[in-house]
């Protein structure tokens, strides 16, 4: 039985995941469901009041976070392993990925919505991204309520998204300067760290190997656009790393 991703196409998580599961070469069937539509089934799956996702089901098992998929698919598949042998470079794989999940995954979120939701026609496409064609249109129809909702639940507004802006930049600077030694997260080899940090900067960097249809600079939204004329900069080295091993 092939395993099964349950996921947004939008969601960086979901990404971090997506890339683990190709780093080590595992084949998996993906299920993208609608924000928003998604609750029941992924109550269904894990038999729990979270909905949030990503949530792998494997033999019948559901698993939800992404923390806690890469330590099933290192503990399943051990073969391409994704933290190192050391178990000091192991720790601190561990440690940068729970900083950046709890850190980097919501300050993107934030920031990158608090722009994108002022431009629906640029927003819609993403939220509904690999979902039937018509949720887009639904979408733009109610998309007053849609705004409103996503930054109720998710606590997102002019002050919280300047804050989310610093922790971003704190962030990047620090792993700069790291990668900027030639070395990865966690040291000298490249790990679930390096991973966590390129999936949940990637809605900002873009990249094409994630499965949304990114808007072309010349439709951003006016705040994010400046944000890359003046910190762009910062997010090449992570840019890079996401490059060279996604």
């Amino acid at each position: 039985m092939p395993l099964k991703l349950y996921q947004f196409a939008i969601s960086h998580y979901s990404e971090k995941v997506r890339w683990a599961l190709d780093q080590k070469g595992i084949s998996y069937e993906p299920e993208y469901l609608l924000p928003g539509m998604h609750g029941k089934v992924i109550r269904g799956l894990t038999g729990e009041k979270a909905t949030s996702v990503p949530v792998l089901v494997d033999s019948g098992k559901a698993i939800q976070g992404s923390g806690k998929i890469l330590d099933h698919l290192d503990s399943a598949f051990p073969d391409n392993p994704l933290l190192p042998e050391s178990a000091n470079e192991r720790a601190s794989a561990l440690a940068w990925e729970k900083r950046l999940d709890e850190e980097a995954g919501p300050a993107v979120r934030t920031f990158a919505y608090h722009h994108l939701l002022q431009r629906p026609r640029v927003v819609a496409p993403l939220l509904t991204a690999k979902s039937p064609f018509w949720n887009q249109y639904l979408l733009r129809l109610g998309f007053s309520r849609v705004d409103e909702t996503m930054r109720e639940m998710m606590n997102i507004n002019e002050k919280t998204a300047a804050r989310a802006q610093v922790v971003i930049e704190n962030l990047l600077e620090e792993i700069n300067e790291i990668y900027g030694e030639g070395r990865y997260l966690a040291g000298a080899s490249f790990s679930r760290a390096d991973i966590t940090a390129g999936a949940l900067f990637a809605p900002l960097f873009m990249p094409p190997q994630y499965p949304v249809p990114w808007p072309g600079p010349g439709r951003l939204p006016p705040g994010l656009k400046e944000w890359h004329r003046q910190k762009g900069a910062l997010l090449e080295p992570v840019a890079a790393c996401y490059r060279k091993h996604r």
